[in-house]
């Protein structure tokens, strides 16, 4: 591997997508860390993910976002140029076994407030990063430093209408993904899908296991839309010891309760700002250092939405959508049937019919649709051809 200008000194990640390198740049020996796509002829969509890191990373002045240098052509590719802080990822960090011994209940509360700090940088900036997991999380093992990794995804846009999309190409990682982005939730995604996301993280670094496991997409799916992850308080946490002994102890009921509003299903339920959240970690934090115990308190006091949102809860169409579901339950159990869905334009008729998507991701069903369009009459069973068309 050469790019002029950088020595490279080892490889530090690999993943079926990209490469990623520790080096030197030779014009002032500053240690840097450089990504290139690991297709060596990537298509438009891997380029243009590549470059969108660069663009929302490149103006972000945070010590807790990793900062981009630059974006170099390598050969038919790009080289991203990003700072060494000579982290290694949380998910390495707390499955190491040399470190284990060290982790404690007041360190993972160091480190959730830390990424708090993140996600306020994130809202700061009007940036949903869509894909936050432990290894898209870098810590120093000596400073404790937390950086966020990994923008390819992320979006600039302060809401998005997801869509609807095949499994195979759903943006983000499936064990970790909000409800609203797996596009059957009949919701769009905003700043409190990365709540959910995180929520999910702090569940496998408090318990050791993700809430929701399956080798089966389509049932991680129905897991995310549908399905409460275990409690967390009955889990002794192994890699979690008192601070003067060795003993195990159970995570709190407070913590518990903290992560299981971050995960819940609709975003209104969720934390509706970084610094609520913030705010209820520093009191567990506090607690625990002034008398080596958290003491149950009611959450979320202090968490006000800095902006004004609309929910987008279905409101007085309660009877259409039973019907729908009512007949969906009749055909998953071997019947036929045809409903049609009529109306004025813009009466809601797609928001009712979009309230299936849960039921029939239980049921491993698929979902498609078509619509009518008043400007395309010309074209004979158009909605029929455009439904048909998603299978495919």
């Amino acid at each position: 591997m050469c790019i002029p200008g950088y020595l490279f000194k080892e490889k530090i990640y690999i993943s079926y997508r990209a490469l990623v390198y520790r080096a030197v740049r030779d014009s002032d020996q500053k240690p840097v860390v450089i990504k290139l796509l690991k297709n060596p002829y990537p298509d438009f969509s891997e380029l243009l993910h590549f470059r969108n890191q660069y663009s929302i990373t490149k103006n972000i002045k945070s010590s807790t976002i990793i900062q981009a240098y630059s974006l170099e052509v390598y050969q038919n590719n790009y080289a991203l140029i990003m700072e060494d802080m000579g982290g290694i990822s949380l998910k390495q960090y707390f499955t190491n076994l040399k470190t284990q011994e060290f982790i404690s209940l007041k360190e993972f509360l160091q480190i959730a407030i830390s990424l708090c700090d993140a996600l306020l940088s994130l809202a700061e900036h009007r940036i949903i990063h869509k894909d936050i997991k432990p290894a898209n999380i870098l810590i120093h093992p000596q400073t404790k430093q937390i950086k966020l990794i990994d923008f390819s995804i992320a979006s600039l846009l302060p809401k998005e209408n997801q869509s609807l999309v095949n499994l195979n190409v759903i943006e983000g990682t499936l064990a970790y993904i909000s409800p609203e982005q797996t596009g059957r939730m009949n919701r769009g995604i905003d700043f409190r899908s990365d709540f959910y996301s995180l929520g999910v993280t702090f569940y496998e670094l408090l318990t050791g296991e993700l809430p929701f496991k399956s080798d089966d997409a389509m049932e991680l799916l129905h897991c995310h839309l549908a399905k409460q992850p275990p409690a967390i308080k009955p889990h002794p946490n192994p890699l979690l010891v008192k601070e003067r002994g060795q003993e195990k102890r159970e995570i709190p009921e407070v913590l518990s309760d903290i992560v299981m509003k971050l995960m819940a299903k609709n975003a209104e339920d969720r934390y509706q700002s970084a610094s609520g959240l913030k705010h209820d970690l520093e009191v567990c934090l506090k607690q625990l250092q002034e008398t080596n115990n958290i003491e149950y308190f009611q959450i979320a006091q202090r968490d006000v939405c800095d902006r004004f949102i609309i929910p987008e809860k279905l409101y007085g169409r309660e009877n259409e959508v039973q019907e729908l579901l009512a007949a969906f339950e009749r055909v998953s159990n071997g019947n036929s049937e045809l409903m049609l869905v009529a109306g004025f334009s813009g009466i809601g008729k797609t928001a009712v019919v979009n309230e299936v998507h849960k039921p029939i991701v239980k049921q491993h069903g698929y979902f498609i649709k078509g619509k009518f369009d008043q400007f395309n009459r010309n074209i004979p069973f158009s909605a029929f051809v455009q439904a048909l068309r998603n299978l495919m």
